[in-house]
């Protein structure tokens, strides 16, 4: 068995496919239970929102096991910092320093998934896409529906391949952010930093 560290990312795919499951009510317990643990580990960064998102937030949405969390940050702050605090449970999976963005995730293990899987999106505040697209499919059950169809036929197409299954959904997802900025027009703003 591979050390996840070492692992490329065609064997990530392979160790790691997509798997998609009925929506799991204990979803949102999952993300209350890890959200008071990261504000505990980061009392002292400038955090200035943390949200559940993503496909797990969206009632009834079939999704992929994986609880999104996104955490806002009001002002810069060391990206390296965070990573360093939330290891050994958190694994940085990528870092852009000019956006001021870390990813990281929890529950991979070198045997598989673990029982519970999370995805931690940190970002400067003010970047909300995931916050529209989530609300518009918790407001409007068909076009959720439809998104579950969409995202069952790529799960077959695309199982081991997470790059273009992620892809292959951009389209939805931009235009239904779009249409969800229009309809929830001001409900986040923009802070000044």
């Amino acid at each position: 068995m591979k050390n996840l560290e070492n692992m490329s990312l065609h064997d990530s795919w392979k160790q790691f496919p997509i798997i998609l499951k009925e929506s799991n009510p204990n979803y949102k317990q999952w993300y209350e239970d890890e959200k008071k643990i990261l504000l505990d580990h980061l009392s002292d960064a400038p955090i200035y929102r943390i949200n559940h998102i993503g496909s797990t937030s969206v009632p009834g949405l079939v999704a992929k096991p994986t609880v999104d969390i996104l955490l806002e940050l009001a002002q810069p702050y060391s990206l390296d910092a965070i990573a360093r605090i939330l290891r050994p449970s958190w694994n940085a999976m990528s870092k852009n320093d000019d956006e001021g963005t870390l990813d990281l995730n929890k529950g991979y293990t070198p045997a598989g998934f673990a029982e519970k899987v999370f995805h931690l999106h940190i970002k400067p505040a003010g970047d909300w896409e995931e916050l529209y697209f989530r609300d518009y499919l918790s407001t409007h059950t068909e076009i959720a529906r439809q998104y579950g169809e969409l995202k069952l036929s790529l799960e077959k197409k695309f199982k081991h391949n997470r790059g273009a299954y992620t892809a292959a959904k951009t389209g939805f997802v931009t235009t239904y952010t779009q249409k969800a900025r229009e309809e929830f027009d001001g409900r986040y703003r923009r802070m000044t930093i």
